[in-house]
């Protein structure tokens, strides 16, 4: 067996059992990542070069977006953001069937766009709507599954951590990734509310709420504006060229934190315990991103990606069956694998095929991370539904059930996207982006 073929079997079987045997993602990745370069380079050249492309993987300006934008999500999560954008979603959706249900989605997609974190979402916003349905006679089980469905529509809205992830490792413009998503990601937001409403509409006890004063509706307004400017101010200023996504990250920071403290809601004791749970994030993220540049480097020896294009195109020739493929392949990776490791590990193995179709990086991009979103609400590993399910006091088993509505329409909503570039590549294209 040649060299580079024995250091991809070595790499492919050493993650794989691994992860069977429960040892953590990035440790599988970086030990069998490293015995590769080992049986292909020997023991000690394997150990320099795998930590040179650790060095090389986190090496990157545009990697300092992250830990800024994870602070700027904990410090709105811990600052009294959530109620003011529940309170606004009500005001918006509040005369439509179900409308606590259709508050909690429109919340969702608010505070998870400008937190970044599906998790930080559905524990923020489910602990503040779930009471209130629970007391105007909304199944819990129901209120929890629209809770856990909408809550990921935040990863795909910008600002999004995985986009830029994605944009590491596929040299595209973090720019026209944020761009892609809004429309994708308001999709989410909509098909949700559909479910919502067709689940509603025949059941009067789930009344409308009562309609606001203009002075109230004006209240609610200012209270959330604050909140809402942060997308504004770092989508704007990106868009217009005045900072960059890694500069608009810190803004971000500085933003939230002055929000954080006019709202009273935070105190400088309070930053310690801030600081460390963003540490604690940022550092599972560059880690992965650091043993995923020697796992990089190894496949590329071993010519996988390559290996994989041509399996694929064996397969079949016909874009459309290629791409239903890769969403069927994205979907199971996404059952049984976080997002960010995903993208990791993926993107560099799907990117070649997709691109020998003359499939768009960005275009891919989108659907690749609304794929192992979708990931993050069904089990076995499912983040999003774990936290939901514990929030709202219910059994997964019960929410699974009223999952499903939402899993079908979403799952269909990620063939449409993929099926159909215009939806994720007009604005950037509209804003010359691509």
């Amino acid at each position: 067996m040649e060299v580079a073929a024995l250091a991809g079997l070595v790499l492919v079987v050493g993650i794989a059992v691994l992860l069977v045997l429960g040892v953590p993602v990035s440790v599988a990745v970086g030990t069998s990542a490293a015995a590769a370069a080992i049986t292909a380079l020997g023991f000690e050249n394997g150990l320099l070069t795998s930590a040179q492309q650790m060095f090389r993987g986190i090496n990157n300006f545009s990697l300092l977006a992250i830990p800024f934008f994870v602070l700027a999500g904990v410090i709105m999560n811990n600052g009294g953001i959530a109620l003011r954008l529940v309170n606004f979603a009500k005001m918006l959706v509040g005369r439509t069937p179900g409308s606590l249900a259709q508050t909690n989605v429109a919340a969702n997609a608010m505070f998870g766009a400008v937190s970044g974190s599906a998790v930080a979402s559905v524990a923020a916003v489910g602990s503040t709507m779930g009471p209130l349905q629970a007391k105007e006679g909304y199944p819990r089980d129901f209120s929890a599954a629209t809770n856990i469905a909408s809550a990921p529509a935040g990863m795909i809205i910008p600002p999004s951590n995985l986009m830029i992830v994605y944009s590491l490792v596929s040299s595209t413009s973090i720019a026209a990734l944020f761009m892609a998503g809004y429309v994708p990601g308001l999709l989410w937001a909509a098909v949700c509310m559909v479910i919502v409403y067709l689940y509603s509409r025949k059941r009067p006890e789930l009344r409308v709420t009562e309609r606001l004063s203009f002075a109230a509706a004006l209240r609610v307004t200012l209270e959330a504006i604050p909140a809402l400017l942060l997308i504004v101010v770092v989508i704007g200023g990106i868009l217009a060229g005045i900072f960059t996504p890694t500069e608009a990250s810190c803004i971000a920071v500085v933003y939230s934190l002055m929000l954080a403290f006019v709202y009273r809601t935070v105190k400088v004791r309070d930053l310690y315990g801030i600081l460390l749970e963003s540490t604690r994030t940022t550092s599972i993220v560059m880690f992965l991103v650091g043993v995923s540049a020697v796992m990089s480097w190894v496949m590329s020896f071993a010519q996988i990606p390559q290996l994989v294009t041509d399996a694929l195109l064996s397969v079949t020739n016909n874009p459309y069956v290629l791409i239903i493929l890769i969403v069927v392949l994205l979907l199971a990776i996404g059952c049984f694998m976080d997002p960010t490791p995903a993208v990791l590990i993926f993107a560099p193995i799907f990117l070649p095929v997709v691109t020998a179709f003359g499939m768009d990086p960005v275009h891919f991009g989108i659907f690749m991370v609304m794929a192992l979103s979708i990931g993050t609400i069904t089990p076995p590993v499912g983040p999003v539904l774990f936290v939901g399910a514990r929030i709202s006091g219910m059994s997964i088993e019960s929410v699974i059930r009223r999952l499903v509505p939402y899993f079908v329409a979403l799952v269909l909503l990620l063939v449409v996207v993929a099926m159909t570039p215009a939806l994720s590549m007009w604005l950037p294209t509209v804003l010359g982006l691509v």
